[in-house]
């Protein structure tokens, strides 16, 4: 299979914006972006807060490295194997019946991560936490092409996606006060705290969900008939592809390779997400007040990258240079951190570039497939990317602690990570298709 692009500014359909339009699309971003960012917000927290937690779960708990970087991995395997089922679901009963569920669960379990004593606890909470937030990323991916049309995507998508780095660089300091000033408070441990403090607020969210978000434009009672005609218009001239369902994503081949360079890109996101508290911590920072304080920097940074480059990607249509790029800087910043040792500097800058190129290939990378699959196989197909990349939540966690373990030292972990995303920039530049070989005129 050749990688076959249209020329530079191709990628993306053009389109004549009028004031309308404009107001139109900002009208629409204002009431849905807020409310699902807040919802990746707080998913985002109740994911890597395992990252913080650790500074003194692991302790209290008596957990090896390898034991906690397996519970953290755990999440990600029946993350794997219900995010296609939950898609799938989510087209018979809609966006707002799913995503409301998925974060009233995921809350609940959440929650009860405050009540773990054992490993066996610990795994079966991981599993189920991951069981019950499987969806919502591709979920929302797939309601947002609902709204927008391919050559709005990337910034669309980055809005959203941008809850991640945004959770790390205001949770980041939260984590490492709840831990510091709640220890012991009511004879809770302030990693019990953590999870309760971040859970809670997940299923508060997910009933604002259920009662304010609408399925689609045509349930949308903010829009008027002639906004959502020129919404949907908008969407039948943006759209491609087949007429095949999510039977033509199993069998296509560029969707698995595209599965396998977000892969790549998860296995970046997790050494910052999971192993940034530690590093902090061996660098020379001494309490989690600081570490956290010290940690909102490369999460702060990593949000400015996802917004401007997805807003450069959208401008000139170019998708894989740009995500491609991204990938071999975060590559030498990995390389470059393994040398970093107890230099804070140095550290704090190699963390901020890890996370600047990692979380900036995000949207751009993801944007792909929901411009080369046809409607009918966006579901699904979707879903199964985001899962197979979603894998790699599980192998760099437990890669990298697994390597502690044996070494005391995370290095050749990140070496590991460091080829991987090379990998992922290869495929990405050479042998990822963005755009359908068919088109039709209407989806």
């Amino acid at each position: 299979m050749t990688a076959t692009e249209p020329p530079l500014g191709k990628d993306a359909l053009p389109s004549a914006d009028s004031d309308a339009k404009r107001a139109l699309y900002s009208k629409i971003g204002w009431r849905l972006i807020p409310l699902i960012f807040a919802g990746y917000v707080f998913a985002y927290l109740d994911r890597i807060n395992i990252g913080f937690a650790q500074l003194q779960m692991k302790e209290d708990l008596g957990f090896s490295a390898a034991v906690y970087g397996l519970g953290a991995g755990l999440y990600f395997a029946t993350y794997f194997l219900c995010e296609v089922p939950s898609n799938l679901w989510m087209k018979r009963i809609g966006a707002r019946l799913t995503l409301s569920r998925i974060m009233v669960l995921w809350g609940l379990a959440s929650t009860c991560m405050m009540f773990v004593q054992t490993p066996t606890q610990f795994y079966v909470m991981r599993l189920l936490l991951g069981a019950f937030e499987a969806g919502y990323a591709p979920g929302v991916m797939l309601f947002l092409t609902y709204w927008f049309p391919n050559d709005r995507r990337a910034r669309v998508m980055a809005l959203f996606l941008c809850g991640s780095p945004i959770a790390g660089a205001l949770g980041s300091p939260i984590n490492g006060w709840i831990l510091q000033a709640m220890d012991e408070v009511a004879d809770l441990g302030g990693w019990q705290w953590l999870f309760l403090l971040e859970g809670v607020p997940s299923i508060v969210l997910g009933v604002v969900f259920f009662f304010v978000l609408p399925d689609g434009p045509k349930k949308a009672k903010w829009l008027n008939d002639a906004e959502r005609r020129e919404v949907l218009a908008g969407l039948d001239s943006a759209s491609s592809g087949s007429s095949h369902g999510f039977g033509s994503a199993l069998r296509d081949i560029n969707v698995y390779v595209m599965g396998l360079a977000w892969f790549t890109v998860v296995c970046g996101i997790q050494a910052v997400a999971f192993w940034m508290p530690l590093m902090l911590k061996d660098a020379g920072v001494a309490t989690p007040g600081e570490i956290g304080a010290w940690a909102a920097i490369p999460f702060a940074t990593a949000t400015a990258s996802m917004l401007l480059l997805s807003r450069h990607s959208d401008r000139t249509g170019e998708r894989r240079w740009h995500a491609a790029i991204a990938c071999v800087t975060g590559a030498a910043a990995l390389i470059l951190l393994s040398f970093a040792g107890t230099n804070l500097a140095l550290s704090i800058f190699s963390l901020a570039l890890l996370a600047c190129s990692v979380y900036g290939s995000m949207p751009i990378l993801l944007s792909i497939p929901v411009r080369y699959l046809a409607p009918e196989a966006r579901a699904g197909g979707i879903a199964l990317i985001n899962s197979i990349g979603l894998s790699g939540g599980f192998v760099s966690p437990f890669l990298l602690g697994w390597v502690k373990t044996q070494t005391g030292s995370v290095n050749n972990g990140l070496y590991v990570m460091a080829a991987l995303l090379v990998l992922g920039a290869i495929l990405t530049v050479t042998v990822i298709r963005t755009t359908p070989r068919t088109h039709a005129s209407r989806p």
